[in-house]
């Protein structure tokens, strides 16, 4: 377990969390001899001895090395100590795009251009070096406070140039970022991420998402079936260009997409251009759905001969009067029917006669192997001595569970049978899936274990660490308890509960605020306060505290500082017109 002041190689002292993945874990951690702050990504302690998960961890390291742009978050260190397996990277201080989309709802146009810009260049160079990122999301982009943005977690990038590594069908990525060539198990392309970076695009104008559902499969499905909403539907203020721009890159036929992600950047920086602003809508050159059954079949010829040009199968005997020669051929036939007939007999009649019965495989579950060897030789079955042990929860230890060929089949007489005996009810030990996604675990415990898995939504706070909402974040059963088929099973995932912010530490302001109210459907109050002690224009108060829940329709009150106004000594009748106030002393006298 990693602990604060750890070190790491002797070197990478550990400061705090600050993510974990389904994979790894990520921490603050800060190298002593270069004297600076680093991000150390760590192999979970349960897979560092799974040799599959650590040639994964490494194969990141390995691709991400070959990275180096302003865009791509830096790696700097990887290796192994006792037994961690680790990887220091540049440290992002920063947010999430996911963050900024939470609280800020849609960008403005030319801030989400700025982005894609960024992005797609830090992509062109990943794909110049034949590497997939295969999980682009904006829970995978941090930004700076100066606007700059660093693409993170290459850690299911593919090198399509390591002939050692293959291609597989899982789906990795997130299902509202994911292809539809992914989604369908055909594997990943550079133009993969063309079309996750096109729903990025289409999230960063509207601040929604195009395709929700009620699971994930739901949500793929659309990814490959539903066409794109309109953007310029959201906001009609869009221009076509930039519509056009997420129409290519989210084509669900890779063909219609952009070649590549440098040819994207290209098209950004011109898309703005007086000439492009209301060009026409983009078309696809070609079917965004395949069928099959328009594809072209070859051509079979059909090729005849000429009757007319067939030869004779015989030759006319010439010398009919050569006795001699009618005896030969008549003797020579007559052998060769006895010959034919033979071959007959022997192939058909002979097999015919003496081919074995057909005999039904008897039931011999629950019976002694003595026993059912008996039943089987009684019918002319031949028992292998091989004797096969299986688990079993409804035959008694020792029993004969099955035997193959199985019950009830009709097979010839000196088949060879094999005898299933029980070792008994199997049972398995329950490991840890937290931080699993809940669909691959459910499909094991229930194909491989044949468990019944149930899945139930905990409520989680959103404010404390960002979720995946497929990530499992508990169970039922605790580790290392033993189950059998047919016990059940809960895998809790993530119901996640928006939460206020505190506006008045993070520096809110009253457009902050609104649209903050905007997104979750709130009705806003503003108030102002007269105060020197906070910047005009900043929230200093809110009516509902910070990490408490969202509900929609709740009024929400901000207090807005405003800074006083300068107070004036008023002019009095004893005052005189150069100001000087009159000395009497009032009682009447000069």
């Amino acid at each position: 377990m990693i602990t604060k002041g750890q070190k790491i190689n002797d070197r990478y002292e550990i400061i705090r969390s600050i993510g974990e993945g389904g994979m790894a874990n990520v921490y603050l951690g800060y190298d002593t001899i270069l004297d600076r702050n680093v991000a150390i990504k760590i192999l979970r302690g349960d897979l560092s001895s799974d040799e599959k998960f650590v040639r994964r961890f490494q194969r990141e390291a390995l691709s991400a090395s070959s990275l180096a742009h302003p865009n791509i978050v830096e790696m700097y260190d990887v290796g192994e100590d006792d037994g961690i397996y680790y990887i220091v990277m540049e440290y992002v201080d920063g947010k999430t795009l996911k963050q900024l989309l939470k609280k800020r709802g849609s960008l403005t146009l030319s801030e989400a251009i700025d982005i894609m810009l960024q992005l797609t260049d830090g992509m062109a160079h990943a794909h110049d070096s034949y590497i997939i990122h295969r999980d682009l999301k904006p829970q995978n982009i941090m930004i700076k406070d100066d606007g700059q943005i660093k693409i993170t977690d290459f850690g299911i990038a593919m090198a399509l140039n390591a002939t050692q590594l293959t291609q597989t069908n899982s789906v990795m990525g997130s299902v509202h970022y994911l292809p539809p060539e992914q989604a369908s198990g055909k594997g990943s392309t550079i133009k993969s991420d063309i079309y996750s970076m096109g729903i990025i695009f289409y999230e960063l104008l509207t601040g929604s998402l195009p395709f929700k559902g009620d699971n994930a499969v739901e949500i793929a499905l659309k990814h490959m079936r539903e066409p794109l909403p309109s953007v310029k539907d959201d906001n009609p203020s869009i221009p076509q260009s930039i519509e056009n721009i997420i129409l290519k890159a989210t084509a669900k036929n890779p063909k219609n997409r952009y070649d590549d992600a440098r040819s994207m950047h290209e098209d950004l920086l011109t898309a703005l251009d007086d000439e492009r602003i209301n060009e026409s809508p983009y078309k696809y050159p070609y079917p965004e759905h395949e069928n099959d059954s328009t594809k072209s079949l070859k051509k079979i010829e059909d090729l005849s001969r000429n009757e007319d040009e067939e030869e004779p199968i015989a030759t006319k005997i010439e010398d009919k009067g050569d006795k001699k020669r009618k005896i030969t051929i008549i003797i020579l036939s007559i052998i060769f029917v006895i010959l034919c007939l033979s071959i007959i007999t022997v192939a058909f009649i002979v097999p015919a006669v003496t081919k074995p019965k057909n005999v039904i495989v008897p039931n011999c579950q629950g019976l002694k192997v003595s026993q059912c060897e008996k039943k089987l030789q009684a019918l002319g079955l031949e028992v292998k001595t091989d004797i096969k042990t299986i688990p079993s929860s409804k035959v008694d230890k020792g029993k004969v569970v099955k035997t193959d060929p199985e019950k009830d089949r009709s097979v010839k007489q000196g088949t060879k049978v094999t005898i299933y005996k029980s070792s008994g009810e199997e049972t398995f030990e329950i490991e840890d899936y937290t931080g699993q996604n809940y669909i691959e675990v459910q499909t094991i415990l229930e194909t491989k274990y044949g468990l019944d898995v149930s899945v139930e939504k905990r409520d989680v706070d959103a404010s404390e660490r960002e979720y995946d909402e497929q990530e499992i974040i508990g169970q039922s059963l605790a580790a290392g308890s033993e189950v059998k088929e047919g016990d059940s099973i809960i895998l809790y995932i993530p119901n996640i509960v928006d939460t206020f912010p505190d506006m008045a530490a993070e520096g809110w302001s009253l457009a902050d605020a609104e649209a903050f109210c905007q997104k979750y459907g709130l009705t806003i109050k503003v108030e102002y306060q007269d105060t020197t002690a906070y910047e005009e224009g900043k929230i200093i108060d809110q009516s509902r505290a910070a990490n408490s829940p969202i509900v929609k329709g709740q009024t929400f009150t901000v207090t807005i500082a405003r800074k006083p106004v300068e107070q004036t000594k008023p002019t009095t009748p004893e005052e005189g017109e150069d100001g000087d106030s009159d000395t009497s002393t009032g009682d009447g006298n000069e």
